[in-house]
């Protein structure tokens, strides 16, 4: 389709908007006051608004290829901070999807394939490293889906043990944390995790989902800033070790 059909296509979009509610345009102009933190896949098949049924303005969203919300992606992060702290959501949903790329790449993808995919996906392997056992049972779309939907709980204690949600609710925000995935074939969401509003709640999801405790050793605020300052440490010694080997090997 022709980039002139798809802004001939807004403009029908606009009118026809306009004509069933002449102050649409200029009432969502003037607010942005959602309740929900959407993250999300960047698949094509997976919108929003329309699989939560509501309308513009009433979900912020943060998509990704494979859904991740890891600590180092600034991007995410960065939303989710804006999110929490200047829209004041009341809901961060965390939602996967069955037949997933990014996935079905964890499972397939060697780790020697070069390119930028399969440095991004590394989180999800290691959900499926760490859930081998489990995995190893499964086969085909079963195996798949199984991964779909610990990668999303994985993202889900992500987001839970962030700064930025710890501090809300520390502060007494009101904030809940779902973990959901959708089901293409049928539209329709299946909930992976209870509503997780606070330290109690996610001690009860992360002991419900048995899942590893490298999530859990970063629930408190202040374990949280010890772990990225031995993570720096670490890296950089790493990197100071290599810098020492080129400038050695250099000399010779």
């Amino acid at each position: 389709m022709p980039i002139t059909r798809v802004l001939q296509n807004n403009k029908e979009w606009a009118r026809k908007m306009i004509s069933e509610k002449p102050d649409y345009f200029s009432n969502l102009s003037h607010q942005q006051a959602p309740e929900y933190l959407w993250i999300g896949c960047s698949d094509s098949r997976v919108p929003a608004n329309q699989i939560l049924g509501l309308a513009p303005g009433e979900v912020f969203v943060q998509r990704n290829i494979g859904n991740l919300a890891t600590h180092k992606d600034l991007n995410c992060m960065t939303c989710l901070e804006y999110a929490v702290t200047v829209l004041k959501v009341k809901h961060v949903i965390v939602c996967g999807h069955y037949n997933c790329g990014a996935v079905r790449g964890a499972l397939t993808m060697s780790g020697k394939t070069p390119g930028l995919t399969n440095l991004w996906i590394s989180d999800i392997k290691e959900t499926r490293n760490k859930h081998a056992e489990e995995l190893g049972k499964l086969e085909g779309d079963a195996q798949m889906n199984r991964l779909t939907e610990l990668n999303a709980v994985r993202q889900v204690f992500n987001v839970c043990s962030s700064p930025v949600v710890q501090s809300a609710w520390d502060q007494g925000q009101t904030l809940s944390v779902h973990g959901l995935a959708y089901a293409v074939g049928d539209g329709l969401l299946k909930e992976l995790t209870q509503p997780i509003t606070g330290y109690n709640s996610l001690a009860k999801a992360a002991e419900a989902s048995d899942f590893p405790s490298d999530s859990e050793a970063v629930w408190e605020d202040r374990a949280l800033q010890k772990n990225i300052t031995d993570n720096f440490k670490a890296n950089m010694f790493f990197e100071q070790r290599e810098q020492a080997k080129v400038q050695t090997n250099g000399k010779h």
